[in-house]
């Protein structure tokens, strides 16, 4: 078989917020923008990779989704315990020093962990970690 990862999904609570995270801060693309106000359904993604993308939706829609669910939904992301993604760089002090410096919130500076990985973290708007490791 042969199985690629297309899309991942990240709640967003501001479209325009989250929009600027990735495409400014990361140099993301947009692929694509639906919707208006803050039902919007955008897909970013890294431009040297087409074929994947994430997609920022506001969270809970679900008709299946009770009122119960979605407050814990709700307080999980302003927790900023609900939704995270892992990406990976060449050069992580490079890649950190520009998404701080667009005064994203910082979350870990990079570190080296005790099970071999350097790593940073920060939260996009809605809350989501977003944790960036160095390619070996």
């Amino acid at each position: 078989m042969n199985i690629t990862i297309h899309t991942t999904a990240l709640p967003h609570t501001d479209p325009e917020a989250s929009l600027a995270f990735y495409r400014d801060a990361l140099g993301f693309e947009v692929r694509t923008d639906v919707g208006q106000g803050s039902m919007r359904w955008i897909t970013v993604g890294p431009p040297n990779q087409p074929e994947s993308c994430i997609l920022l939706a506001p969270p809970a829609l679900d008709p299946g989704i009770t009122d119960e669910e979605r407050r814990v939904v709700t307080e999980m992301m302003a927790k900023g315990t609900y939704g995270w993604i892992m990406l990976a760089t060449e050069n992580l002090d490079q890649v950190f020093d520009q998404v701080q410096a667009t005064g994203a919130e910082v979350v870990q500076e990079p570190l080296s962990q005790p099970y071999g990985v350097r790593d940073c973290a920060f939260r996009d708007p809605a809350g989501n970690l977003v944790r960036i490791r160095q390619i070996p």
